[in-house]
């Protein structure tokens, strides 16, 4: 990885997803591809970028496996989100045709999320740790019966035609990204819509999570977004994550993030950051 401080980090091989991402809310940047998210985040913290794109949720696959069990712990903050529409398009070497493919490389993800296509077309799936990754390996191989699920930026980098576009199952297909960099953002609280991300540990006593949760309920304070996983292999230790509309320093934020403490063993807050104007029901940027 080269050293660049104005780079913004992502997972994965140049022509990712997350690149893509990268490119369309920060176009004046550097893109630094990182082999796992655990690099990505050493990126940031080392100085070698100054942000980094991370995606979290994706609205046919659901959350992204393991980004929450690292964020308590990559010592980064949560300075704002972005949603991008996934577009997957075919890929394959020039000369190849639809007729002459038999297998088609992809992230495990990608390939659940064109299974229809695939099915109708009798193409074998085959796992790749990302998409760009399998898109530079078909190039590499340059075989015709070997295509590719990828961005049209991946296509472009690895010179691969496109045999068919969009063949995604659902036409909603859209990513939840998090730009995450090494200080808070200072986000005011009166300056629009504001998401606040935590996560925290409930007591060990009964009816804690009702307890715990009901604060935002009699405060008025909407969650966005909840979610348990477990932290240990005893399976008693669960915690949560969560999303909020609202600043810290609201009043009935901060009433309710009191409660939530009183009933838990830790509440750590994530990032505190302007919420994206996908979330009003607009397009995705």
């Amino acid at each position: 990885m080269r050293e660049s401080s104005n780079a913004i980090a992502f997972q994965g091989a140049h022509g990712a997803f997350s690149e893509m991402a990268s490119r369309s809310v920060y176009p004046e940047r550097a893109t630094l591809p990182c082999e796992t998210f655990e690099d990505t985040f050493i990126a940031v913290r080392d100085g070698q970028a100054e942000l980094a794109m991370i995606p979290i949720d994706n609205s046919s696959a659901g959350r992204v496996a393991d980004i929450h069990h690292l964020l308590p712990h990559s010592g980064l903050h949560i300075i704002a989100e972005h949603f991008q529409k996934v577009e997957h398009q075919l890929v394959a070497p020039k000369g190849a045709t639809l007729e002459s493919l038999q297998a088609v490389h992809s992230h495990v993800h990608a390939l659940s999320q064109c299974r229809n296509f695939l099915r109708e077309n009798n193409l074998k799936p085959v796992v790749h740790a990302d998409t760009a990754g399998a898109a530079a390996e078909v190039a590499e191989r340059n075989d015709p019966s070997q295509a590719a699920i990828s961005s049209s930026l991946a296509a472009e980098i690895y010179g691969l035609d496109t045999l068919a576009r969009d063949i995604h199952d659902a036409s909603h297909n859209t990513t939840r990204f998090i730009v995450l960099a090494r200080d808070p953002s200072d986000v005011e609280p009166d300056s629009g819509s504001i998401v606040t991300s935590l996560v925290f540990r409930v007591r060990s006593v009964p009816a804690a999570l009702y307890k715990a949760l009901g604060g935002f309920a009699t405060n008025g304070v909407n969650l966005t977004k909840l979610e348990s996983y477990i932290l240990d292999g005893s399976f008693t230790v669960a915690q949560f994550y969560a999303d909020i509309e609202g600043h810290p320093q609201d009043k009935p934020v901060r009433l309710a993030l009191e409660e939530l403490s009183f009933f838990s063993r830790e509440v750590r807050i994530l990032g505190v950051y302007p919420a994206s104007e996908f979330r009003a029901g607009g397009a995705p940027l």
